[in-house]
């Protein structure tokens, strides 16, 4: 199996997953772009996954259906293009001969979903839409700083070796503001440095990891004391608990520059 990003927009990726003849396309905003690289590529779009209803995510499904045939998959209580197999936590699907397990995971948007392979050529792999981003999180439109927090413990608590599919380049904002929340991080500096290599290349920072996000996501680290007191000197109201640092951490990216 082949795990492609396909860059569209300004920084959204579509992923793409191919065995060589039939491809799963994840989040198609737009469709043009990807009906020109999966012909250039030989490949036949099978499925369609959708984690959440936002246009840049979405904005293809509709004629990639109509041209091609595949089914659509994505989250029941969101407004995605119909026909749709509709699905939430706990439900199994299976794509390419891979059975990929439902996440519920609202914050970004109240629907949202994850898709979670726990074996694709030996290593997990996990579709998250805009819920965690390398070294960030999605912002709470419609979601709750407690639920946005509990999908993300849900996500961190998968296996270290978990491969990370973010839908934007968003890695080098988000690694500014993880220094400024962290700064002594030995493993975020050096994960800034290979990242603004990669991205002088034009090359993606992801897939990330679990394990990964785990030592450099302030957002998957709200329990540790630095971001609580790095979180204080933003608010010396925050509570002394990870939902009230998280709280703090996400106001601030909110307004970081």
């Amino acid at each position: 199996m082949t795990l492609h990003p396909l860059p569209a927009f300004s920084d959204n990726y579509i992923w793409v997953l191919h065995d060589g003849r039939r491809a799963l396309a994840v989040d198609p905003g737009e469709a043009r772009g990807l009906q020109a690289w999966l012909q250039q590529q030989g490949l036949q779009l099978d499925t369609i996954l959708v984690t959440h209803h936002h246009a840049d995510h979405t904005g293809g499904v509709a004629q990639l259906r109509e041209a091609t045939g595949a089914r659509v998959i994505g989250p029941a209580y969101e407004d995605i293009p119909r026909p749709l197999q509709g699905v939430q936590e706990g439900d199994s699907v299976q794509v390419l001969g891979r059975d990929f397990t439902v996440l519920d995971v609202p914050g970004h948007t109240a629907g949202h979903v994850a898709f979670y392979a726990p074996d694709v050529d030996g290593q997990p792999l996990l579709f998250c839409g805009d819920t965690l981003f390398s070294a960030g999180c999605g912002r709470l439109f419609e979601g709750t700083p407690a639920q946005m927090l509990d999908s993300l413990q849900r996500l961190a608590a998968l296996p270290e070796h978990t491969r990370v599919c973010c839908t934007h380049e968003y890695t080098l904002a988000n690694l500014r503001f993880a220094q400024a929340a962290d700064p002594d991080n030995a493993a975020l500096a050096a994960h800034t440095r290979h990242c603004e290599a990669l991205r002088q290349r034009n090359l993606p920072t992801l897939p990330s990891s679990i394990g990964l996000e785990k030592q450099i996501n302030p957002f998957l680290r709200c329990h540790e004391a630095s971001l609580l007191a790095a979180a204080r000197r933003q608010n010396p109201a925050t509570t002394a608990d990870p939902l009230g640092v998280f709280t703090t951490l996400r106001a601030w990216k909110n307004v970081f520059a």
